[in-house]
Formats: structure tokens, C-alpha cells, sequence
């Protein structure tokens, strides 16, 4: 069966963007720059790919994308309505309108797009791109993080899950760390 994932970097008070939606403030190195183009490339926006040499290479890990409408808005900006061409794009809103028919709107119960997704024949697995009321909202569907914990406070935000309190175990189960100080960590729901 698939996973749904959470691949998403925070700081250390526990923010995956700045209030205005900044995650510019986040300190990559080359080495986990390289760490990520080579583990993880489908994380990359498409036009980031290109312009890192990526384009072309073959997705590791996802193959499949849920995202926020919060996530998703920036990629207008680019502009472009499809941000990760190379995955299946799903965009859970309930006021968005796209025209494009790459990207799917999940405009129902996120809970229930993420089980119809798991129970596919074939695929990679899933990966949730945020935001935190999304992870939230899909916490009991998660099975896997992959935290990329930056040695920065934010001191506001979104939070990483931005939602009711509800206590959920996660086991670790490796860590890597890197010459910026950020460590990844790999946890497992317990």
C-alpha cells in the first residue's frame, strides 16, 4: 500500500513558513542541496528543476502531490497553474478554480481523497507538501515524516500542523545531519 508522507523543513520553534509565507530564511547548504537533488528531486517545483539541471530525471520516492491552496497560490506567481508537472498534482480547496487539467481539485474531504489514493494498484507513494491546517486535517492519514529541522527560529508563522490538539506518536527511525546545522529526520507513525 502507499504512504502518504510529509516531507516538509521547519524551524526550530516549529514553523514551515515565515507569517507572509517566507521560507526563504531556511539555511541550505550545497551539501544538502546536492543531498536533496539527489534523494528527493521530485520535491523540486518544475521550474526549479530546470534551472538545477534536473529536468528530465526520473521521480525516487512520489509520484503523487497533495498540497493546500496556501502552497499551491505562490506557483501563480511563477506563473504557471501546474508547479510540479512531473507528479500527479492534487490541490485540496473548496473555493479554488483552476483550468488546468494536471491539477486536480479536491474540493471534498481530504481524508477521503488521501484513502482513494493509498488504495491504488500501483504507484510511489504520496507526498504531502503542506500546509499545516492540510497536515492537520490528514494527521490521522499520515504514516511517515521526513523532517527537515533548520537551526533557525522563525518566532511566527505556520506552524507545521496548524490544527485541534490531538496527540499522535511518531517513532524515529534515522537520522542524517548536515554541514548547516540541519538535521532530517525519519519518523514513522508508532
Amino acid at each position: 500500500m502507499r504512504k502518504l508522507v510529509y516531507y516538509i523543513g521547519v524551524s526550530l520553534d516549529g514553523y514551515i513558513a515565515g507569517p507572509g509565507a517566507e521560507f526563504d530564511f531556511y539555511p541550505v547548504s550545497a551539501e544538502m542541496a546536492d543531498w536533496i537533488n539527489t534523494r528527493y528531486p521530485e520535491t523540486l517545483p518544475t521550474h526549479i528543476r530546470r534551472l538545477v539541471g534536473l529536468e528530465g530525471v526520473p521521480n525516487k520516492v512520489f509520484d503523487t502531490l497533495v498540497m493546500g491552496r496556501g502552497t499551491f497560490e505562490p506557483a501563480l506567481e511563477v506563473p504557471t497553474t501546474s508547479p510540479y508537472s512531473h507528479l500527479r498534482q492534487y490541490v485540496v480547496s473548496s473555493t479554488l478554480t483552476i483550468d488546468d487539467p494536471a491539477v486536480h481539485v479536491e474540493k471534498g474531504d481530504p481524508i477521503e481523497l488521501v484513502r482513494r489514493l493509498k488504495a491504488e494498484d500501483t504507484g510511489m507513494d504520496i507526498y504531502l507538501c503542506g500546509g499545516g491546517r492540510l497536515a492537520a486535517s490528514l494527521l490521522p492519514e499520515i504514516d511517515e515524516i521526513i523532517l527537515k529541522r533548520y537551526p533557525v527560529v522563525a518566532g511566527a508563522g505556520i506552524s507545521m500542523f496548524a490544527g485541534r490538539f490531538s496527540p499522535t506518536l511518531f517513532a524515529p527511525t534515522r537520522r542524517e545531519s548536515f554541514d548547516n546545522g540541519t538535521q532530517v529526520t525519519w519518523l514513522t507513525r508508532a
